[in-house]
């Protein structure tokens, strides 16, 4: 973690650390809210069953708005939606995440048509697209909801996710960069985020984007791809 990182990381202690389930909100049994039928720019459905064929993979990678439109601008994506992963709140709402006390990271569902597009090339959108070395946040945006993560659906996914990250980590450490910290964990529930973070950048296209990439290439290996 560069300077500037663990600055903003002691200035924000709590939200950096990831809460025990004993301190995690309770949450609850169902959501809070509804979320739109179809995708905004796409027309298709946010939620399955997605048609014979397709095939769903999970990405956190910071601010989940800008990283929600890298991928549904992709030739073979079906669908996207953003949500949140990987904690211990069930059905958690904007402002519970935010607090820290969830667990979650905010994540983008991608339905892809493998036929068109390979999963490897959707992990090769992901590392390039942010930078995967900066622990608890991305940019100026701090929080445990930031980290980096790749959430699995299977062992295929998994090998090669973890191909990719291990070969990326060795490109960014040839560059002079700090170690990747992107998590590869199977992927636990997606509780979709609210109406309004649904294809925020589509909507407000102007809105904030906090994304930014190392200026890295991400090779994936031909046993991965």
């Amino acid at each position: 973690m560069n300077r500037l990182g663990k600055l903003m990381t002691m200035l924000n202690p709590e939200k950096t650390r990831m809460p025990s389930p004993e301190d995690a909100l309770p949450g609850r049994s169902e959501p809070a809210f509804t979320v739109p039928d179809t995708h905004a720019v796409l027309g298709t459905p946010l939620k399955p069953p997605f048609p014979e064929g397709i095939e769903t993979a999970y990405f956190a990678l910071g601010c989940f708005w800008g990283a929600e439109r890298l991928f549904w601008g992709l030739d073979g994506v079906y669908t996207t939606a953003v949500g949140y992963m990987n904690g211990t709140t069930p059905n958690p709402t904007y402002d519970e995440v935010c607090s820290a006390r969830t667990g979650h990271a905010e994540a983008v569902l991608v339905a892809f048509d493998p036929e068109k597009i390979s999963y490897a090339d959707l992990l090769k959108v992901f590392f390039e697209e942010h930078d995967p070395t900066q622990g608890m946040r991305q940019g100026n945006d701090v929080g445990t909801q930031y980290r980096s993560g790749i959430f699995t659906t299977g062992d295929a996914q998994v090998a090669t996710a973890e191909m990719a990250r291990d070969a990326y980590d060795e490109s960014l450490r040839s560059a002079g960069h700090e170690p990747i910290t992107t998590e590869v964990e199977p992927a636990g529930p997606f509780y979709y985020a609210e109406d309004y973070h649904q294809q925020y950048l589509h909507k407000v296209p102007n809105g904030y984007c906090g994304l930014a990439g190392t200026g890295v290439s991400c090779s994936i290996p031909a046993a991965a791809a």
